[in-house]
């Protein structure tokens, strides 16, 4: 039987491969730039990222002062799509790429991108 550090490792690399195999593939600019999501135990967070200078526009997570912290966090991450999606607005971007970092494409993920393209942003 492995050791526990051992499978975490695993699942790390595994994890890890997974976000390198989306990430050849996508590339973010200055006029279409990359939105990565996070997803962590407690908490989701979204970057506007533009991959050819290297520099995040901005960014947002459930942490923010507007989430309404007594929802679900699958609600917590619908209302953090459209906050990303009023602040890229607000800069001018209306188009992006989506970035799922490796995560898959359900639950609070899928919330998040729903809430962003409610809030006006194009995939």
């Amino acid at each position: 039987m492995l050791r526990k550090s051992v499978r975490k490792n695993e699942k790390l690399i595994r994890h890890w491969r997974r976000k390198m195999r989306g990430r050849k593939r996508i590339r973010g600019t200055a006029e279409r730039p990359r939105l990565c999501v996070y997803r962590s135990n407690a908490k989701i967070y979204a970057q506007l990222i533009d991959d050819e200078k290297g520099v995040v526009i901005t960014g947002c997570s459930s942490h923010h002062k507007e989430i309404d912290k007594s929802k679900t966090k699958t609600e917590q991450s619908f209302e953090t799509g459209k906050l990303i999606a009023k602040i890229a607005l607000e800069k001018g971007i209306k188009k992006v790429v989506f970035d799922r970092n490796g995560f898959k494409y359900h639950g609070r993920v899928k919330a998040l991108a729903d809430g962003a393209r409610e809030g006006g942003l194009e995939f």
